[in-house]
């Protein structure tokens, strides 16, 4: 009799485990329309160059035939990333980037330090009267 049950119930608990796995699954996703016009918005208020609040690198400054080399040579490595030409009284600078804190900022510098040794990180100053 003691054979019979222990039988009995290893073969019961083989039979549920192999029925537990049996099961299948499907996720719907319902998605508003107003998510991606949100979305979208976000964009464009993230990649603002008019947002005193957001840290660039200085990679160049000086003439301007200085600044376009400085801007084909930094392209060629980072060809993804935003790069502004500046020019202020007498000198061109050369922005990249564009970073919501110290932290991204300095992470991104230590690599352009490896191409432009005189790099630095700077927060523009907003130059509306107030």
């Amino acid at each position: 009799m003691n054979l019979y049950s222990t039988t009995l119930l290893t073969l019961s608990i083989a039979l549920s485990v192999s029925f537990s796995y049996a099961q299948q699954g499907t996720v719907t996703i319902n998605k508003s329309s107003e998510l991606d016009a949100l979305l979208l918005i976000k964009k464009e208020m993230s990649v603002s160059n008019n947002d005193s609040d957001r840290y660039k690198i200085q990679i160049y400054s000086g003439d301007r035939a200085g600044a376009d080399d400085a801007i084909k040579h930094f392209k060629v490595f980072y060809p993804n990333w935003n790069v502004i030409d500046l020019y202020d009284p007498n000198n061109y600078k050369v922005w990249v980037g564009d970073f919501r804190n110290r932290l991204e900022v300095d992470r991104a510098l230590i690599k352009i330090k490896e191409e432009f040794r005189d790099a630095f990180r700077l927060k523009p100053k907003n130059k509306e009267k107030k």
